[in-house]
């Protein structure tokens, strides 16, 4: 059977550190530890990710999350070839209003998902992203911007536990 692609945003990889939220940090070491170390899923990243860790002003915290990405060996997509399709998606999910426009960078996440066919786009945030009204609206638009292919914005709750 074919392995499910999971794209994650950069939420999932700050919740392994999240000592503050207990439960999600469990739910996302257990994510990490059952599914992306034993490679059940195909599981990727993006430069956007990088570069949103890199604004990190906690340098610690920037070296502990960059360092999950290399020790896990998450597969970083490479997005240049695909970049103006990329913002132009994004551009669509902020001047419909699906995403806010300060959060370019969730726009940016959801539109990678979907040009690069993603089964799941998994993140913890429920406003902008792991959110079913949110699903609807962006799969709707992906469809009448030609993108078929349909995929789920959820939580690692629904993957980590087979």
């Amino acid at each position: 059977m074919k392995k499910l692609k999971i794209y994650l945003d950069t939420s999932i990889i700050n919740f392994l550190f999240a000592e503050d939220a207990p439960e999600k940090q469990e739910v996302t070491i257990d994510f990490f530890e059952g599914c992306v170390k034993k490679r059940l899923y195909d599981i990727f990243i993006s430069p956007i990710v990088i570069d949103e860790i890199n604004k990190t002003s906690d340098e610690n915290q920037k070296s502990k999350l960059l360092e999950t990405i290399s020790s896990y060996q998450l597969a970083i997509l490479d997005i240049e070839s695909e970049k103006t399709e990329i913002v132009r998606l994004s551009q669509i999910y902020i001047e419909k209003k699906i995403i806010p426009q300060r959060k370019l960078e969730d726009a940016l996440h959801i539109a990678i998902t979907t040009v690069y066919e993603m089964d799941i786009l998994l993140s913890w945030n429920y406003r902008h992203l792991a959110n079913v009204n949110k699903e609807r609206k962006i799969l709707i638009e992906n469809f009448q911007e030609g993108y078929i292919k349909p995929f789920r914005l959820i939580t690692p709750m629904e993957v980590a536990y087979e």
